[in-house]
This record gives structure tokens, sequence and C-alpha cells, in this order.
């Protein structure tokens, strides 16, 4: 969906009559709930004046103009499609404009795809960019997926001559990438003559804007490739059982016309990704619709990282929670929904444009995406006020739709070293089972043992990472959270008597030496600092330091959560019910991400008595 949608003549019209900056400011403020950055508004009135200027000398007033097009399933925007008419076979034409206003740039030393920008750092190459533009619109546009050569896309760097930005003409030009200068204004007007006849574009505009939404053949081809090959995907017990349960459940809705939705709970390490990831591999290869959902940043962008890895397109396949508001109805055979208790009650967020404000749960608008939505959950990882994924919540819904629901329960425990003793004892120690705490009597396939302080934990984990076994410290949420230092690294914040490290880096991408958020557990750097439950969930590592602070201590023969002790602002807004249950399933969560053995500590001097009785 464009911001803006118009014929260029009309375009132009009301750039000259200074109507439409207002429009699109007035339709970004709509949409995104927020005004547009001076910065958007510049280029809009500029890099549109120069390309609607450009069309109309082509002699193309009548080809469509989608300004500002939303690409699917992201929310990522590119700054102009035109939509029209191919001047030779008569077939609906489509080219992506990205437009800049750069006046000189060069190719980043030792890379071909990375440019320095004069006074605004470093940027993609806008060619790579608008190429990446246009592999994606065809992945998931079904219109264009059989006819990928109707769709192209160039990038018009309209204030710069071909010597200020002499080494971008390094990067290889394609049909969905190439560059041109203002000094070449003249090709360029050759060029849009070349893809477009002077005819009107509305149909083919719609033709674009009305299509499915769905993964392409060649990219389903790709995912098959890329993930199914992994032989580390072997399914045993209850995971084959959820597996084909999903497979049987896709063949009978074609065939009786019989929606079901499928819950697959199980705990930490019991195998809901690998079934997750081995469907995606399976149906890929079939050549059905399917796309893996999740609602954690970290999570998703590692699946990203590790799935396409060699295959770039694929990462594409893996989506958030909030980008199916409005997805098209069964418009998917499959949507695997993975971590699936961090569904949240609703998609809109402050940022969510108005017309998506629609109040529906977000558990509905996953159900309605696909013929066979999958649920994959661990009731006991719900850390957050607004995070309602039980499987309680999942049946209700089921039931408001009036959809079959069947359910799957993992006895198999694979993180913890396949130890369900262990993972039994956590659960009755934070009082999520009943029995109350117990003592630790060991397990061969399970190390547990106490730290008498965080300097004592760091050290016996650096022995283990010495010895080639992965290793992380992570904490309760009771320290502040600072801002990396401008120019500087991150300030050690979790401080304990003279112990001291900083968190994890709170950007995406890498500080001074610390990985990016979503590889804390990943990077062998994230042992230098602390991560939390938002970076731990979903990962896993050899041995696992866990420091239980102030936020949940043990008193009188109970648990006593203490909001005032947390530096976590989300959880803190929920009632005092809400938060004991978040602050007890947040230590069950870092408890339960090592897969030899965990060593834990409690700031709290009782608590810590506790451990040290029940854990000899």
């Amino acid at each position: 969906m464009p911001l803006y949608r118009a014929s260029v003549a009309r375009l132009r019209s009301q750039i000259e009559g200074g109507t439409l900056v207002p429009v699109l400011s007035e339709q970004y403020r709509h949409r995104l709930g927020r005004a547009a950055p001076p910065s958007e508004s510049r280029s809009w009135e500029r890099s549109l004046d120069v390309l609607s200027a450009d069309l109309m000398e082509a002699g193309l007033g009548d080809v469509e103009a989608l300004v500002e097009y939303q690409l699917p399933l992201t929310s990522k925007r590119a700054d102009v499609v035109l939509a029209g008419v191919h001047p030779k076979h008569g077939t609906p034409s489509y080219v992506v404009v990205e437009l800049k206003q750069w006046t000189r740039a060069n190719l980043l030393d030792g890379t071909d795809d990375v440019c320095q920008l004069d006074g605004y750092g470093e940027r993609l190459h806008p060619v790579e960019q608008v190429r990446r533009y246009c592999t994606h619109v065809t992945d998931f546009v079904a219109s264009l997926a059989e006819h990928p050569d109707r769709l192209a896309g160039v990038a018009y760097l309209h204030n710069a001559t071909d010597l200020d930005v002499d080494s971008l003409w390094e990067l290889p030009a394609s049909d969905h990438g190439q560059l041109f200068t203002g000094q070449r204004r003249g090709r360029f007007l050759d060029y849009l003559r070349s893809r477009f006849a002077p005819s009107p574009g509305a149909a083919a505009a719609d033709d674009l804007l009305s299509s499915a939404i769905r993964p392409s053949k060649q990219l389903l081809a790709l995912a098959a490739r890329e993930v199914q090959d992994r032989k580390q995907f072997v399914l045993l017990d209850e995971q084959q059982t959820a597996y084909s349960l999903v497979l049987r459940a896709l063949d009978r809705s074609w065939r009786a016309n019989a929606k079901e939705v499928i819950v697959v709970s199980g705990g930490p390490g019991s195998g809901k990704s690998v079934i997750a990831l081995s469907l995606l591999g399976e149906l890929s290869r079939q050549g059905r619709t399917i796309l893996h959902a999740t609602g954690s940043s970290a999570f998703t962008q590692t699946l990203r990282r590790v799935a396409g890895a060699r295959a770039p397109r694929v990462k594409s396949m893996f989506k958030y929670f909030n980008q199916f508001v409005d997805a098209e109805r069964n418009g998917l055979d499959v949507l695997l929904c993975d971590e699936a208790h961090r569904i949240r009650e609703t998609s809109a967020n402050r940022y969510t444009r108005a017309t998506l404000r629609t109040g529906q749960p977000q558990v509905e608008e996953l159900m309605n995406a696909a013929r066979v939505p999958v649920f994959l959950l661990d009731e006991h990882q719900v850390v957050r006020p607004g995070e309602i994924g039980t499987i309680a919540d999942i049946e209700a819904a089921a039931a408001r739709l009036g959809l079959g629901c069947r359910r799957v329960d993992l006895d198999a425990q694979f993180r913890c070293g396949g130890s369900r003793a262990y993972e039994l004892w956590v659960l009755r120690l934070l009082g999520l089972a009943p029995g109350g705490p117990v003592a630790w009597e060991g397990d061969e396939n399970f190390w547990l043992t106490t730290a008498a302080g965080p300097s004592v934990m760091e050290d016996r984990l650096r022995g283990l990472l010495g010895e080639g076994y992965g290793a992380r410290i992570a904490a309760g949420y009771c320290w502040r959270w600072s801002d990396p230092v401008k120019g500087g690294g991150l300030v050690a914040d979790v401080t304990i008597g003279g112990w001291h490290k900083p968190w994890n880096n709170k950007s995406a991408s890498s500080q001074a030496g610390a990985p990016g958020t979503p590889y804390w557990s990943s990077d062998p750097a994230g042992f230098e600092q602390v991560g939390c439950v938002y970076t731990a969930q979903g990962f896993e590592y050899d041995y696992s330091g866990v420091i239980m602070g102030p936020d949940l201590v043990w008193r009188d023969g109970r648990w006593v959560a203490r909001p005032d002790r947390s530096h976590d602002s989300q959880v803190k807004r929920g009632t005092a019910e809400e938060f004991d249950r978040a602050v007890r399933n947040t230590y069950k969560v870092l408890l339960t991400r090592g897969m030899r053995g965990t060593l834990v500590y409690s700031t709290d001097r009782e608590t810590q008595e506790l451990l040290e009785t029940l854990i000899t």
C-alpha cells in the first residue's frame, strides 16, 4: 500500500500547486501515527519534483505513480513504484525507483555494496538497495512471481555527476538494479520510454495492489534447499507426531475445506523450533505457501542469519507476529508461529497506522492468515504483561472463530542435557509446579551448582570457555541499562560489590566489540556482557550463569516479587499479580538456557542461603 497514488500528470499538478507534500505528510501521520521527519519532507519536495518533470518530458504523464510503496510483509518502503504498460509487449510494466539527493559518494574500501556518503556515514549501495527491493516484491507479490521480467529497478542520483560517484559504477547493473545520475538524465528518459508506453497505467497499478501476497515458488524452492537439507533436524517421538499432524491438517484443509489449528506445547529444548524448521523445509519443497513468524526480534534475526547464510532471500520467510494485520484470509497454506508465548493482545502499537488499528486480537489475525496456523509455545515463558500466548488463549480464539484445535504435548527434553529432572526442579523451585522447592538430587546428564559471587561465576565459566564450551551470564533486569558512551563502549551497569559488567548491546549492530542484540547468545564476544531475558529467550548455550537479583527473593518460606527493585518498565506497568508471574517466568527462562549445566547466584542473602541449601 502506498502513501499516495496518482497519475504522473496529477502528481505533477499537485507539486506545482504546492499541495503534494502536505498530502503526503498527512497520510504519513495517519498511517504511521507520527509526524514525518523533516528529511523525509525535503526528499518528497525535491526528488519527486525532479522525477515527475522527467516523466512528463518523456511523454509518460499517464503512467501511475505509487509514492512510498510499502513492500509486502515489511515496514520498508520504496520511494516510488511506477506502473504502466510495456511499449512492445502490451503487458503490465513496473519500475521501482529509489531517489537519492546525494552529490558525492564512494565505494567503501574492501566492499562492493557499501558506500561512504559525505557527512552521513555508510549506506548500502543504492543499486543493491533497489535490487533487493525488486527481489522481495517478486518473491511475495503473486502476480509477479511468474513474470519477474515485468519489474525493473533504478537508483536515480539526480543531483550527482558521474565523477561524483565514480566508484559506484563498479557494481554491475542488472534489470533489477541500474544507476542513473543527473548527468545521464537523457539516458534515464530513454530508459523510461523503453519500459512504458504513453498509455494509462491505472489498471497495472490495480493489479499490483490487489495481488495476493504469498511466497513465490522460486523462494520456496530456495528455502527447501537451505533448510530441509540440514541433517541436524531429526525428529523424535512427539516431535514427529506434531510434524505429521500438520501435514495431515494441511491435506484435509484442501480435500475437505476444513481449517484446523495445531498447538504444540513443550518446555525449553523440547524441539519446538526443530519441528517448525523441518516443516518449513518440507512444505517449501512441496511448493506450499508457508512462513515462519515469532514475536522476538533476537530470535527472528538469528534464524534469518542461520537459515539465510548462503541464500539471503530466505531471510524474508522469517516474519514477526505483527506483520499479519491485513494479511489475505487463508492466503498462506501454513503459518508457523514459533515462540507463540510471545503473542500480544493486539498488533497495534504507537507506530501502527490508524487504518490497521482494528482491535482484533493478534492471535485471531494469525489464525486468519493461513489454512493451518501452527502455534509452538511454552506457557512458562510469558514474561511481559500483554503477552497472552497460553494454550487456553489459543484454544479460546479458535473456538471464537469456529475452528477445530488439536494439541500435541512434547515430553522430550533436549536442552538441559535432556534432564527432565532439572526442568521439574526449576518449576518447583519457582512455584510454577506444585510441591514447593526440593533439594537437587543430581543427574548425570546435567551439572548444577551455586556460585559464591558473580566473580566466582565468571571465573568458572571462563575456564569452561577455555575448554571449548559455550557459556553466558544472564541476570534479572534489576540494574539500569544505560545507552553506550558516545564514541566509546558500553556502560558497566550491572554492579555487584566490586564486580561489574555491561548489559548486552542495545543496538542490532556491533558496538565497541560487543555483538548486536540478536547475536549476544551466538557470538563468542557475548560472554563479556550480561544478557537479559529478552536476549536469552529462545536460545541455548552449553553452560549458563544466572544472577538472581532483588526483584524475586525468598522470605518466610515463600517467594516475594518486588517490582520496586526491577528496572523493567514494561513489566512494572502490570498488576502485582502480573509482575509476580512475569518475574518467576523470567528466571525460569534464564535457568533453562544451559544444555550441560547451570551456575546460580542470588544477590539477596536469604535467597542465596535457600539455593545453597537445595544445591549441595
